[in-house]
């Protein structure tokens, strides 16, 4: 994966976050870089995410910028051990006992994964 650059004019500096508008709030968020380029993201160097400037009455929310350097290999390793844990203590689900079928009951709707039955006995 190449570096992604800033999205300013004529700026070659590497993007180091990522800019996107809530215009129904009047809101910029400014946040750690995307990890990938979206069509309606801005991605800027940490020149212009520092200098950003946005219009009269938008509030502008900066999100941490998390640095990736700053995580160490224990954080992954840790991660790892936490997520194999909870893959070995998978239990499987109890079998089903099979029920007696009963040739009264009607399908009267489905819509998605659920079903409308119907007991005409009941």
């Amino acid at each position: 994966m190449g570096m992604r650059r800033c999205s300013r004019a004529g700026c070659p500096s590497r993007a180091v976050a990522t800019l996107t508008y809530v215009y129904s709030d009047s809101t910029a968020v400014l946040g750690p870089l995307a990890t990938r380029a979206e069509p309606h993201g801005y991605d800027l160097c940490e020149q212009h995410a520092h200098s950003l400037s946005v219009p009269r009455g938008w509030e502008v929310i900066r999100l941490a910028n998390d640095d990736a350097a700053a995580h160490s290999e224990d954080d992954l390793l840790a991660l790892a051990d936490a997520v194999r844990e909870v893959g070995l203590s998978y239990d499987a689900p109890p079998a089903v006992e099979a029920q007696p079928s009963r040739p009264n009951i009607v399908e009267l709707r489905r819509r998605g994964h659920l079903t409308v039955l119907a007991d005409p006995d009941a």
